[in-house]
């Protein structure tokens, strides 16, 4: 309907906020629409009663009417002159005008019953797209106000707006996590559905993130704080997801841009109905009553409200299962996506290098003494990779071997002194460089390790090639499943774009599924590739919203990674994936298919109940509460079908038990 009926997300929060302390004011001021409706019906019935059952006089009787009058269209009134000032004319100008001329007929009774559906129509519909909105609520509420701050050996309650970055503060069992921050002491799992949409708890350590909001378990954490109140996760959530709420889809702004003009036509159209038939001797009363009916049936409500209402709700499901919308819009259009861009790195994998084979080609050493050589010498860089094979060794309960000298070199490797030996590992040109030969057998190994997508690395001292060492970023164990059920939802062409190898990147996408494989590509690369698929298609981008970037804003849709790259990934994506769960990507298709749906049945049962109540006022007349009831109806209907978009639908993805078993080995350079 109009603003008083459907406000916008900031009015409506407005209206809804608990007016504690205000008494009947801050009651009144949250309750109207439904006052209004209540009061308009006690006086209607009332005034109905007297009519029938007493012999009330009838100036009494008129100015009850007169009361429901007042009670159910002081609401609709004001809208409709607020917006005549705008030069605007909308639905509720045709309800009042409606009861306005019943009223002068001395119908008081058909449009006090008119303006009473009306308010109550408005009332029910506040209600129930209220439940659209809880998301928001709930995520606003999330965060504590106050929050623990360690001072030295003491601690201190401060409110959560006084918190600076690095503040240290404790977090006990039970307590939700009152800012972005890092633990720094103690371990715990968190409870993250409302941000991550996790449905299980999440284990925390030193050096892990937690989010502001969260609820902590069972074990107490020390942590250091590492955004303030205002610039958290939460809190962009929660604004993003509000701007969101106010943009309107394509469909929506034609609706609206419809309503205006539509209404001075039924106006018109209805004028003429009064007016036509008494040049033919119809009775005045009876044309002048057809014509208020026709302003009834004719009035667009449940048109009007279709899309928001299947919008709104499907917004606040997305925002419930922990995947951010920037705009109905955007959902909207991911429906109409046909092909898919992959990034590899953190998107179809997991973004850690794991440890993954160590072989040795020497008699004079087993893999055990081999792999606690290498993370001796491995645990002097800080390369991801090293931290990989340093944590393999511990993972085998390899005691580390005392290490220096380390000596890096960009593109080859490194050297140090482990023990009594002088150690390289990395490419064969390092061991070149080091004098050491390469066996025939030993190529052929690093071959085939590098096309199955491990990073591989030789190992040798002075002695020559001792061995050789992967490791590997593992894909997701979801990832083949959910490229199975895209395929089955209509996309037609996946496709992979990876800064990485063309052999590594092809046996990603093979063990997946993925159509295309484009490898070797630099941030800039990926956008012209985004440029060129979007010539054949709608392309939508998934990635991990940092090197990313740049093709997630050049895709008709970009889809981020929420937790591989937070910050970038609000800014840049429309459609940003907070648990980091690929089979979020499916979901959220499946809801805009399902919003979709939603709004052309909405739309197509709107215009068909106004099609036919039209027809029946204009060929055989039709009471007005009757028309009332049908035009109100439909409006209800609408919204509550719309309301169906909140509840969840879970996917079935296809299992396939050898990604599950045995997860496949990616290449842990970054793509």
């Amino acid at each position: 309907m109009t603003d008083a009926a459907f406000p916008s997300p900031t009015d409506r929060a407005d209206h809804e906020r608990p007016a504690s302390g205000e008494g009947l004011a801050g009651f009144l001021d949250r309750w109207s629409l439904a006052v209004s409706a209540i009061g308009a019906w006690l006086f209607t019935l009332t005034a109905i009663a007297l009519d029938h059952l007493t012999s009330t006089p009838a100036p009494v009787v008129v100015g009850i009417f007169v009361l429901a009058y007042l009670f159910g269209g002081t609401i609709a009134t004001r809208a409709a002159l607020t917006d005549l000032r705008d030069r605007h004319v909308n639905i509720d100008l045709l309800m009042v005008a409606a009861a306005i001329g019943a009223a002068i007929i001395g119908a008081w009774a058909e449009g006090a019953i008119l303006l009473a559906l009306f308010s109550s129509s408005n009332a029910l519909e506040h209600h129930a797209l209220a439940r659209t909105r809880n998301a928001v609520r709930a995520l606003m509420e999330l965060a504590p106000d106050i929050a623990t701050r360690i001072n030295g050996d003491g601690l201190t309650t401060v409110a959560v707006a006084d918190l600076r970055l690095d503040d240290l503060i404790l977090i006990r069992p039970g307590e939700k996590v009152p800012a972005d921050a890092e633990v720094v002491e103690g371990t715990s799992a968190l409870d993250q559905a409302a941000i991550t949409g996790e449905s299980v708890p999440v284990e925390k350590q030193p050096g892990d993130h937690l989010f502001a909001g969260t609820i902590n378990g069972q074990g107490a954490l020390r942590a250091r704080v590492t955004s303030l109140a205002g610039e958290s996760v939460l809190s962009r959530i929660v604004r993003l997801v509000e701007q969101a709420q106010s943009q309107k889809s394509r469909t929506e702004r034609f609706t609206d841009a419809f309503e205006g003009p539509y209404a001075i036509g039924v106006i018109s159209v209805s004028a003429l109905v009064a007016i036509v038939p008494l040049f033919f001797g119809v009775d005045p009363a009876s044309a002048f009553y057809r014509a208020m009916t026709l302003l009834v049936v004719a009035s667009p409500c449940a048109l009007v409200i279709s899309t928001p209402a299947a919008t709104l709700s499907a917004l606040a499901n997305a925002a419930r299962n922990g995947v951010l919308v920037k705009g109905g819009t955007y959902l909207d259009a991911l429906g109409g996506i046909d092909t898919i861009a992959f990034d590899k790195t953190g998107t179809l994998t997991l973004g850690r290098p794991q440890f993954s084979a160590v072989t040795v080609t020497n008699d004079r050493i087993d893999e055990d003494t081999l792999l606690r050589i290498v993370a001796s010498a491995e645990q002097l860089s800080e390369h991801p990779l090293a931290n990989a094979l340093v944590e393999g060794a511990r993972e085998r309960n390899l005691a580390l071997l005392p290490a220096s000298d380390l000596v890096a070199t960009s593109g080859e490797g490194i050297r140090a002194a482990v023990a009594d030996r002088q150690v390289a590992i990395g490419n064969e040109r390092l061991m070149t460089n080091a004098g050491i030969v390469i066996p025939e057998k030993a190529l052929a190994l690093m071959t085939s390790l590098r096309s199955s997508g491990q990073t591989a690395m030789f190992v040798g001292d002075e002695d020559g090639l001792l061995g050789i060492v992967a490791v590997a970023d593992r894909v997701r164990s979801e990832a083949r499943s959910v490229i199975s059920a895209l395929r089955k939802m209509g996309v037609r062409r996946m496709v992979m774009l990876s800064g990485d190898s063309t052999e590594v990147a092809e046996a990603i996408a093979q063990e997946v599924g993925l159509d295309e494989v484009r490898a070797h590509l630099l941030p800039e690369h990926k956008v012209e590739a985004i440029r060129e698929l979007q010539r054949q298609g709608k392309v939508a981008m998934v990635g991990d919203g940092v090197n990313d970037a740049p093709a997630l804003a050049t895709a008709d849709i970009g889809i981020a990674m929420g937790l591989g790259g937070t910050d970038v990934a609000l800014e840049t994506a429309d459609i940003v994936l907070m648990g980091d769960e690929l089979a979020k990507v499916p979901y959220a298709i499946d809801l805009s298919h399902r919003m979709r749906r939603t709004i052309r049945i909405n739309i197509t049962f709107a215009l068909a109940v106004i099609a036919v109540l039209v027809v029946s006022t204009l060929a055989v007349g039709i009471p007005l509460p009757l028309g009332v009831v049908g035009h109100e109806g439909s409006t209800i209907i609408v919204v509550l079908f719309s309301l169906r978009l909140l509840a969840n639908r879970r996917l079935a993805l296809p299992v396939h038990l050898e990604t599950g078993n045995r997860p496949k080995l990616a290449t842990a350079s970054t793509s």
